[in-house]
């Protein structure tokens, strides 16, 4: 493995750097009476989804405790409320991923929302630091490193990890000399300081968040070092806040997920609602007959032309079961490919995103991973925890302990990571699915708990991922919705059971 020096690195990527904006004075932290900010609105750098979106440039420190150091460039975009005489503020839509654009978050929110919280807030997107159409980050990941199955570290079929082993140290070189200055800087408590940035500029005391998925995480993290900064904090699909583990546990977390999760698919695909993607009788023989296909698959896989990789494997097929787990309108084509590895049906034509898009989404958010907590070092003990999981869940056959470049990475976090705590005011609702494959509800309570009186939580009994206004469950949309129009939030945690 080429070691890059962490001074070196620094030095070339903040030559080109200095390039893309010049440095942003800080403005002050104070929170005294800001004038209402102008971000200067204007076109989006593509045509946005809602007519009614605006965009603008905001710059930021690289480093928030060098602020007179280079700086970066955000991408915020905005809709405006229609009811100026009902505003109340703005609500920052806070991605997830980490690495997920969130520039149209505006437009598809405003589709979503109710009139009534339409009514009172602009939304506000923004692309997070590194992200799409801000400063971006790429770390020159190969072609092949871009599939979901050396994204996600799947282990061989008999359980090796030699192969991750060399696609870890692999992409950390990648980022080493390809993200330089950027991809240390990214971290969930830079994003943090650049929401706050964001709020300065718009010229808000305060600014309701409603932070989805890793967009939780974020968003507890900006209620945690600005607590006195936020008006009403949604916090949607939830991750663990655990000091000591944070992105570590969320991955291992799919294990706990997948389990959740699976025996929704397992009972739609045992019914005669599944149609012609029926895979069993029961549910008992459609977990038997995905397993019995993945397993085919290791041996034999099929050609899959315009894949990456162009072949359907076993681990190719367990990626497209974990990513069908995030929603029931994703069960059929996971249905399909179980079938096409029986042989009972041809594969489907690839799913496919702009390579140059998933390179930066997962440069993004291997930097945020690996920058905000420090991974073992040791592969031995990742290959002792792969073989243990495999045996305990055999669904995800224990990619969720695996390695990952963040075993290599070249930095080790430079803070340590927000502790979540019950300092704060009491306006934090959570809304979580009880069966989640990616941020299990497990996890959910764990940031519940860390909370403490600042927040009360919703669950509802749905699967997939996200959950307010995603599953048609009235009962915790209302809830939801009348905690952003008026605050009021439940005098105790509310349940939710299933619609319908």
């Amino acid at each position: 493995m080429r070691i890059i020096r962490r001074g070196a690195a620094l030095a070339a990527a903040t030559t080109v750097l200095l390039g893309l904006t010049a440095p942003l004075a800080l403005a002050s932290s104070a929170l005294a009476a800001p004038a209402r900010g102008d971000l200067g609105w204007g076109a989006c750098p593509s045509d946005p989804p809602d007519g009614r979106q605006r965009c603008a440039e905001l710059s930021v420190p690289l480093d928030h405790a060098r602020p007179d150091g280079p700086s970066i460039s955000l991408a915020v975009s905005r809709i405006a409320t229609a009811r100026p005489e009902l505003r109340r503020g703005v609500l920052v839509l806070i991605p997830g991923g980490p690495g997920g654009s969130g520039l149209n978050g505006p437009s598809s929110a405003a589709k979503r929302l109710p009139q009534s919280v339409l009514d009172r807030y602009d939304l506000i997107g923004f692309d997070p630091r590194g992200v799409g159409a801000s400063t971006p980050l790429d770390c020159g990941f190969d072609h092949a490193d871009l599939a979901r199955s050396h994204a996600l570290p799947w282990p061989a079929p008999d359980g090796g990890i030699d192969a991750n082993l060399a696609t870890a140290r692999r992409m950390a070189a990648d980022c080493a000399t390809g993200g330089g200055a950027l991809a240390r800087g990214i971290s969930t408590r830079a994003e943090a300081r650049d929401v706050d940035r964001i709020r300065q500029a718009l010229g808000e005391r305060r600014i309701s968040i409603w932070g989805v998925s890793y967009g939780t995480y974020a968003g507890a993290v900006y209620a945690a070092m600005f607590p006195g900064r936020t008006d009403r904090v949604l916090l949607d699909s939830n991750d663990d806040p655990d000091p000591a583990r944070v992105e570590r546990g969320w991955l291992a977390a799919y294990a706990t997920g997948a389990e959740d999760r699976f025996p929704d698919f397992a009972a739609w695909a045992s019914s005669p609602a599944a149609g012609e993607y029926r895979l069993g009788d029961t549910p008992e023989q459609v977990r038997a007959a995905y397993l019995a296909a993945a397993e085919r698959l290791d041996g034999a896989p099929l050609p899959w032309p315009g894949a990456n990789p162009e072949r359907l494997d076993g681990n190719a097929l367990r990626s497209a079961m974990l990513d069908s787990l995030y929603a029931d309108a994703r069960f059929p084509r996971f249905a399909g490919l179980v079938q096409a590895a029986e042989g009972r049906r041809p594969l489907p034509a690839p799913d496919s995103a702009p390579e140059a898009a998933v390179r930066n989404g997962l440069s993004v958010s291997l930097a945020t991973l690996c920058n905000d907590v420090a991974w073992p070092r040791d592969p031995a003990s990742y290959a002792a925890a792969v073989a243990a999981d495999r045996a305990a869940h055999p669904l995800t056959a224990g990619m969720p302990v695996n390695v990952t470049p963040c075993a290599f990475w070249p930095w080790r976090p430079a803070e340590p990571p927000v502790p979540i705590t019950p300092a704060g005011p009491s306006n934090v609702l959570l809304v979580q699915n009880l069966r989640d494959p990616a941020t299990p509800y497990s996890g959910a309570l764990k940031l519940r708990a860390a909370f403490g009186d600042r927040a009360r939580m919703v669950a509802v009994d749905s699967g997939g991922h996200d959950a307010y206004l995603a599953n048609g469950n009235a009962c915790g949309d209302a809830l939801v919705t009348e905690f952003l129009t008026t605050g009021r939030r439940p005098a105790r945690d509310a349940f939710c059971p299933k619609a319908g």
